[in-house]
Parts: structure tokens; sequence; C-alpha cells
């Protein structure tokens, strides 16, 4: 192989390569955009002093709807990672049992 094949190949990258960039730059996009959802959802939950206990739970079951509309099949990461989260809340801020 002589370098002006391996320069060719570096500047096109094969589509499959390219392809799978791109699918993981838009997980990492969806993945952000649920982290900040999340914590803007946590800081109202926990930071708005007229917020009521049911307008928070609303906002928490609007976070879970808008999570699984971005990952349709991660309902138990979801759960795992979020639900827990936003519960503690929930209980630290109404006193809930």
């Amino acid at each position: 192989m002589n370098s002006g094949e391996q320069s060719h190949h570096e500047k096109n990258p094969p589509l499959a390569a390219t392809e799978a960039n791109k699918n993981a730059d838009d997980e990492a996009r969806l993945i952000r955009r649920l982290q900040v959802m999340i914590s803007m959802v946590s800081s109202v939950i926990s930071q708005d002093p007229s917020l009521t206990v049911e307008e928070a739970s609303e906002l928490a079951a609007g976070a879970k709807r808008a999570a699984l509309a971005m990952f349709p099949d991660k309902e138990l990461a979801y759960d795992l990672l979020y639900k827990p989260r936003l519960q503690r809340l929930m209980r630290e801020r109404f006193r809930l049992q």
C-alpha cells in the first residue's frame, strides 16, 4: 500500500462507520436532553414553593412519558435510574410516606 491509498481511506471512512458515529451522536444527544429534562423537573419539584403535590406528580409523569418517547424500550432503565430520584424529591418536599 502506498501513502496515497492510506490517506484516501482516512478521508473517506466506510459508510457503516460514518452511520454508526451518527447514531452514537444522536443517542448521546438524546441522553443529554433527558438528563437536562430530569434535572429541570427535579429543580422545580424541590424549589417551587407554590407547587402542589398533584402538579409535582404530573411533572414526574410527564417526564416519564417524554423519556419513553425518546427511548421507547427503556422503561426499566428509567424506573431504575430516574423514578427513585423523583420519588425521593417528592417524599422530601411533601413529607410523603
